[in-house]
């Protein structure tokens, strides 16, 4: 069982315990009689690891650096991770000279080649260095860390920096934590109270069919809500897009069993996260959203980011082959943005592919782009896949789209992402239309 405030991946405290000592070792540093550092280590290139070998991969790396600075420091400082590929080290009784020092043994440690399967990998880090001011907001004091490590970063990385006097400027790093903690307990609300829901975005054929309806997820807690693009991110650092993802896969089941019921047979797309496909219950919740909505498995469709089914763990692949042979079909979204080999397309059990929306706001005037749309397009058809593309809003980018052999569209052109009686209201107006 994890302990609690205790990231699992490296042992070190999660963000907000490291939130919580801050306050309590600022607390006993009064004047100059004791001193508390700070060093704040962004890691380079993990996402390259990600893309390259997988999430599983880049936790394997995330875990050997860990220990690596465990053994580094010898017990000389507190470690946190505050993120994907950052971590704090907070120096009790340390100066400016013993900070920079162990900064630089740390870099050293981080550059050691690390073995990967056959491959040795060179990682390199960045890290800001900043000792706390009598009198100093911790989290100010935190801050100032952070912004040295991005100058470092802006400098070339592979460095450490320490932080200046100069006052913080703006919402950045740590203070952001505190939003994002604000936002997680709201979310936490949300899941109690039925602050959650789901809008619908229909997709539409050129032939004028209704192909499947997206469902996007809203959030609204103590009557405010709270936008996609600020609540997903907090989630997926937190965990909770693992509750989410389940809350949203029964009530998408249960709708589209609710459309059919009312005549209007569609599928319902609903989006999964890498954190649900990686789970070992991602199974056994999928078939347990079939069977609490008793919806025909047809009727659903997984929409997953593109790195998704690049993702070489075996759970990820064992849960993708498992949802298709319950009959739910998966679609590629944001096609075309990510790194993806086409040499493992081939074998990937998608039946759908959707074309980002980068690659149409630019159409008809980019023919190059249009160039591209095409190529992908008949790509997906010669897979066997329904081509959709995202974020259609102008009749010109429609025409193109149709020209370039598109199957389907998805945006503002057509609808705009509606809730759940709206819907029925709209699919109602067209067929009376």
């Amino acid at each position: 069982m994890q302990a609690h405030g205790i990231d699992p991946s490296t042992g070190f405290l999660d963000r907000s315990s490291c939130l919580d000592l801050v306050g309590r070792l600022a607390s006993g540093v009064s004047g100059n009689s004791q001193l508390l550092a700070a060093l704040w280590i962004d890691l380079s290139r993990l996402k390259q690891v990600n893309e390259s070998f997988g999430h599983l991969g880049g936790d394997m790396v995330i875990t050997q650096i860990a220990q690596r600075l465990r053994e580094k420091s010898a017990g000389r400082g507190e470690w946190c991770r505050m993120g994907g590929d950052e971590f704090v080290c907070l120096i009790p009784n340390s100066n400016a000279e013993h900070a920079r020092q162990l900064a630089q043994d740390l870099l050293q440690a981080i550059e050691a080649p690390l073995r990967f399967g056959e491959l040795f990998l060179h990682p390199s880090a960045s890290i800001g260095i900043a000792i706390l001011d009598a009198n100093e907001d911790p989290f100010a004091f935190l801050e100032r860390a952070d912004r040295a490590m991005s100058t470092a970063k802006r400098q070339g990385g592979g460095r450490a920096v320490a932080s200046g006097d100069e006052p913080m400027p703006g919402r950045l790093g740590i203070l952001l934590a505190r939003e994002e903690l604000a936002i997680e307990n709201k979310l936490h609300l949300a899941l109690e109270n039925g602050g959650l829901s789901l809008h619908y975005q229909p997709i539409i054929g050129f032939d004028g069919r209704v192909e499947a309806v997206e469902a996007l997820m809203r959030c609204t807690a103590d009557n405010e809500p709270i936008l996609p693009d600020r609540f997903i991110p907090v989630a997926e650092k937190t965990g909770l897009i693992i509750r989410l993802g389940e809350w949203s896969l029964l009530a998408g089941a249960r709708y589209a069993r609710h459309l059919d019921d009312a005549g209007h047979r569609t599928k319902v797309a609903i989006n999964v996260s890498r954190a649900q496909l990686a789970s070992p219950q991602f199974t056994q919740a999928l078939h347990g959203a079939l069977l609490c909505a008793n919806v025909s498995p047809e009727l659903i469709e997984l929409e997953l980011t593109e790195s998704l089914f690049m993702d070489i763990s075996e759970a990820v692949q064992a849960n993708l082959q498992a949802a298709r042979a319950a009959g739910v079909g998966l679609a590629i979204d944001d096609f075309g943005t990510g790194y993806s080999c086409l040499a493992n397309l081939k074998d990937i059990p998608a039946t759908k592919l959707k074309l980002d929306r980068a690659f149409v706001v630019v159409l008809p005037h980019d023919r190059r782009a249009f160039a591209v749309v095409k190529a992908m397009t008949q790509l997906g058809r010669e897979l066997g896949m329904t081509v959709v593309a995202e974020g259609v809003e102008e009749q010109a980018q429609l025409d193109a789209l149709q020209e370039a052999g598109v199957d389907a569209i998805q945006g503002y052109i057509h609808a705009h992402p509606m809730p759940e009686e709206a819907l029925l209201d709209w699919f109602r107006q067209r067929n009376t239309s």
